[in-house]
């Protein structure tokens, strides 16, 4: 009965369109009402849980990121990939996963790349000759991406909701190869779709110009190569790299590039501050929420009743990814992570699931719910850049779903897709 009213309070609140931190924090005061439990106990939760030295890794990421969407790294990325691989039949469509692949890398997230790297390449490629729906779908499922390859806010979330017992750094390492096996099933497909259809080849851009289109991109890559490289290599922490990053991305848009007006910089820090505020609002209410169903032992019944259906790993994994999948179409991308880890957790655990594998299980599983309706937050972003009606970005995403299925299949049921570069670095 307590777990029936903690979680039938948080679904009504949610039913009734309330903000999702609101819904975790009225949710975990009534359930402390009911068992009982002194309000400071919930307000001691709320604070411990934003008091935390790792969050500070979440507003350097997020400022890094907007400095370098806004200040034209995007469009230099898009260039710098088309010399790669603009010259192939269906070139363009490439250009757009390998941009997202080296801006996700960066940004660390799925939004900021669909409207950065979109608002580039929606209009090229209809200009070229590609249906806007295609070209929608490509941005949008490439952007996906970013959830995996490092610096990923929300391998930062997993982290902190899994207790802090594991390492951002395993986690941002073991992403970036299910990060690539994703943008490269992405460019299988976008290459068959291409051939079928007989899209357009790009044109080989002359060496003169290519190399100079190489030189400026480089000034932005080196913000991939500060935060990984500074992170494996021991010299700072995930939250130096990001600090450091920051510092980076805003010599290179302020004296490098110098497309971003002085100006228009205060405008950009508040929207990172209100943005970074939402998140560490979600991060205190969840740690509210976790808090509540500890006392009432959820996470130990959902446990019995998992391994209660079977004991194999395999059935209970598709069990979860069918779970994922399905509350990932419902409900944004933070938030099921904050309440989810927790509860699911101790499941992987008990079945000698590594934690990091289960992370990355968990990302692309909620990754594929971020471009999924009825809740799709970047499948809402990539409509409102090509300004097409949802409907009909969905359905040029479907051979994309069945793509990120398959990925999705291979990083649940093939570990060392996860693990081997953590455990060879000796994270």
């Amino acid at each position: 009965m307590d777990a029936l009213v903690l979680l039938g309070s948080f679904v009504l609140l949610m039913a009734i369109g309330m903000p999702i931190a609101y819904c975790l924090g009225l949710a975990s005061l009534i359930g402390a009402f009911w068992i009982d439990i002194p309000l400071d106990a919930v307000m001691i939760q709320l604070a411990s849980g934003v008091n935390k030295f790792s969050l500070l890794a979440i507003p350097f990421f997020v400022l890094a990121g907007a400095i370098m969407a806004e200040g034209g790294m995007s469009r230099r990325l898009v260039a710098f990939a088309g010399v790669l691989v603009g010259f192939i039949r269906g070139g363009l469509s490439l250009v757009n996963i390998l941009a997202s692949t080296f801006f996700g890398a960066i940004s660390g997230s799925s939004v900021a790349d669909t409207a950065s790297i979109g608002s580039v390449l929606i209009p090229e490629m209809e200009r070229k000759g590609y249906p806007r729906s295609f070209a929608t779908a490509v941005t949008v499922s490439g952007s996906v991406q970013a959830i995996l390859i490092p610096p990923s806010h929300n391998a930062v979330l997993y982290s902190l909701a899994a207790g802090g017992s594991i390492s951002i750094a395993s986690l941002f390492v073991a992403g970036i190869v299910p990060g690539l096996l994703m943008g490269l099933t992405l460019a299988v497909l976008c290459l068959i779709i291409a051939k079928r259809e007989n899209y357009p080849k790009g044109e080989v851009i002359p060496l003169r110009q290519a190399l100079k289109i190489c030189a400026d991109a480089m000034w932005g890559l080196m913000t991939m190569v500060i935060i990984l490289g500074g992170i494996l290599s021991g010299v700072f922490t995930a939250n130096e790299s990001a600090s450091i990053a920051v510092v980076w991305a805003f010599f290179v848009t302020m004296f490098i590039y110098r497309d971003y007006r002085w100006r228009d910089l205060p405008k950009l820090v508040h929207r990172t501050v209100k943005t970074v505020t939402i998140v560490m609002i979600l991060i205190g209410f969840a740690a509210c929420f976790g808090y509540l169903m500890t006392l009432m032992q959820i996470p130990l019944k959902v446990t019995a009743f998992l391994t209660g259906l079977s004991d194999n790993k395999y059935v209970i994994l598709a069990l979860i990814n069918v779970l994922l999948i399905i509350l990932g179409t419902l409900m944004d991308m933070s938030p099921l992570i904050l309440i989810l880890t927790p509860i699911l957790l101790p499941v992987v655990k008990l079945l000698g699931i590594d934690p990091v594998h289960f992370g990355m299980i968990m990302m692309v599983n909620l990754g594929i719910g971020l471009i999924t309706p009825p809740v799709g937050t970047v499948l809402f972003v990539g409509s409102a850049v090509a300004k097409l009606p949802i409907g009909v970005v969905t359905r040029a995403c479907a051979p994309f779903f069945a793509a990120l299925f398959l990925v999705l299949l291979a990083v649940t049921y093939v570990p060392a897709l996860s693990l081997w570069l953590p455990r060879l670095l000796g994270l």
